[in-house]
């Protein structure tokens, strides 16, 4: 088993976590909190703008970890799918401007077409993105979602559909996002992360709460769920992934409470549990 983390080092913000800050509170948190590391939102860059976003950035000392999100590639029609590709597009190119290799690709829900034609439409439109995300130095990580967001939210669910998809577009610059809240119940788990050595683009931590009472808002601090944390740690690394770890929560009571406050915790808890 792996030892506990000495250091925070590796230890990153996703900003949902703590959702009702701006970017610019955000980023002055992770700098009282020590933090080198922060996951972004799309809406909240567009809130603070680019240009701003990137000052910030360099003002705290802070590297961005991954940008969620892309995806959301199915629709019932070719115009809105386009559309769609656009938008990642652009997506790809807020990561370039702010020195991040990484997309999150949250790939969407059913999108008023079949559960096999959607799936379909998901590897297309991450096909069509990758000389474009090459091109600007960034790499498309698919995160599969639990299987209870297939029909809103992700039609992909396990990390072998997500690995399928991969290696079925054949280029590096597409790989896997992680995050134990979506895949720690798969009981494939741990041989598709042996499949997915050299995939990992990133790794998201948080906790299955035995009392799950909102399939979205319902996440729990590491350390108050069921969910084998660093067990699941171990093999993403042996798996090759060292690179920075999003602690990502959306809970309504976190999101209502003293935002240091959970930074302080969020940091405990890595060190005791991650």
């Amino acid at each position: 088993m792996s030892k506990p983390f000495a250091d925070t080092s590796r230890l990153s913000l996703n900003q949902y976590t703590t959702h009702d800050w701006t970017l610019a509170e955000a980023a002055e948190g992770c700098f009282r909190a020590g933090l080198q590391w922060i996951g972004l939102w799309r809406d909240k860059i567009a809130e603070c703008g680019l240009d701003r976003a990137q000052r910030l950035l360099r003002h705290n000392g802070l590297r961005v970890s991954g940008v969620c999100r892309g995806g959301w590639f199915p629709a019932a029609n070719s115009a809105e799918r386009q559309d769609r590709i656009d938008d990642n597009r652009r997506a790809i190119d807020e990561c370039a401007a702010l020195s991040c290799d990484t997309l999150v690709l949250v790939c969407g829900g059913l999108g008023d077409c079949s559960l096999l034609e959607a799936r379909q439409y998901v590897q297309d439109g991450i096909a069509a993105l990758v000389d474009y995300a090459a091109d600007r130095g960034v790499r498309l990580g698919i995160e599969p979602l639990h299987p209870m967001y297939a029909a809103d939210r992700s039609v992909i669910s396990t990390l072998s559909q997500s690995l399928d998809i991969a290696e079925a577009i054949g280029s590096d610059q597409v790989g896997v996002i992680v995050d134990v809240y979506h895949v720690w119940w798969d009981p494939e788990l741990f041989r598709q992360l042996e499949r997915a050595r050299g995939r990992i683009w990133g790794y998201h931590v948080n906790d299955w709460l035995r009392e799950t009472n909102d399939i979205l808002m319902s996440r729990g601090m590491m350390g108050d769920g069921v969910i084998e944390l660093r067990r699941i740690r171990e093999a993403v690394e042996a798996a090759g992934y060292d690179g920075p770890i999003e602690c990502e929560i959306f809970n309504s009571d976190i999101w209502a409470s003293d935002y240091d406050g959970v930074l302080r915790t969020m940091c405990e808890r890595y060190l005791q549990y991650c």
